[in-house]
Formats: C-alpha cells, structure tokens, sequence
C-alpha cells in the first residue's frame, strides 16, 4: 500500500502562482509514475502532468503547458506541482496518484493510488 498525501492548495487571484506537493508513504519503492490530476465542479476528473519517478521524465497535459512544472523529490518521497500565471478555469480539486505500472501516464485507470485531494480556487 502506499499513501499519499496532498497539500498546498487554497485561494490565489487570476495570475497568482501556488505549489503542490504530494508526500507518499509505506510501499513506495515500488512506484514508477506519479501523476496530478484534476476534477472541477461537474467535469470529468482529468490529467494535468506525470513524471516518471527514477527516471524524472515528464508528462504534460493540455492544461498544464507552458505554466505548470512537475518535479520530485527522491530523498523526500515528495513530488510536486508548480501552477504560475493562474486562471479562474484553473479552479478545481486537485488530486495526486501514483502507480508502479508504465501504461498510459494520463489514464485514470492507470494509477493504483490516489490522495484525498486539495482544493485550488482561483479567483478572477
């Protein structure tokens, strides 16, 4: 089992920037990808970016390029997620999962764990 935990989120304006980060615990030398998500009121949860975790390859979703950045750190066990130049439509839970498979990195069934969520609201 592995648990992870979200923090960081909250109430930022329209440009605004805030980090994310995502502490994983218990079984975690087995993880190959973590990955950020989102799920806004009424919308489909949906992939925002991946990194692969030895390797630290990346994968971006739409949303997130040129303004979000994901990183790790190993010693930590902690990745995270970099939002700048914030947008109301930005505004969503945003949750972190993690997976010791390599299938599609923007899949929802492709990850094993998920956090519990952070909120981000980004007011216009």
């Amino acid at each position: 089992q592995v648990q992870l935990v979200e923090s960081g989120g909250g109430l930022v304006q329209a440009g605004g920037s805030l980090r994310l980060s995502c502490a994983a615990s218990g079984r975690t030398f087995s993880t190959y990808r973590m990955g950020w998500f989102r799920q806004a009121p009424g919308k489909e949860r949906e992939f925002v970016l991946a990194i692969n975790w030895r390797s630290g390859s990346t994968f971006y979703g739409v949303s997130a390029k040129g303004r979000f950045t994901i990183s790790r750190d190993y010693a930590k066990n902690t990745v995270y997620l970099q939002m700048n130049s914030l947008k109301p439509e930005d505004t969503a839970v945003y949750y972190c999962a993690s997976t010791a498979g390599n299938s599609d990195y923007s899949g929802l069934s492709s990850y094993d764990y998920w956090g519990q969520g952070t909120q981000v609201t980004v007011s216009s």
